[in-house]
């Protein structure tokens, strides 16, 4: 009976280390504040000016595809 008292202290005295240790790494955690805290805003950059080059080439890349087809079946 007396090692089943002591199994149960244990046990227990275990659990309440395991909780103990589960604070001690969570606090860190919840120290580090809310993201956004300090620095610079970000800036708004357009993209407008880098999708219409991409959208010129492509059709440039399309056309001289579509030329050389034309060249291969008319030469």
């Amino acid at each position: 009976m007396i090692a089943l008292t002591n199994l149960l202290i244990y046990e227990k005295l275990l659990a309440c280390m395991a909780v103990g240790i589960l604070f001690l790494i969570s606090g860190p955690a919840i120290a580090q504040g809310t993201p956004g805290n300090g620095g610079p805003t970000p800036v708004d950059i357009p993209i407008d000016g880098g999708i219409s080059l991409l959208i010129a080439g492509g059709a440039a890349i399309g056309l001289s595809k579509l030329r050389k087809r034309k060249t291969r079946k008319h030469g």
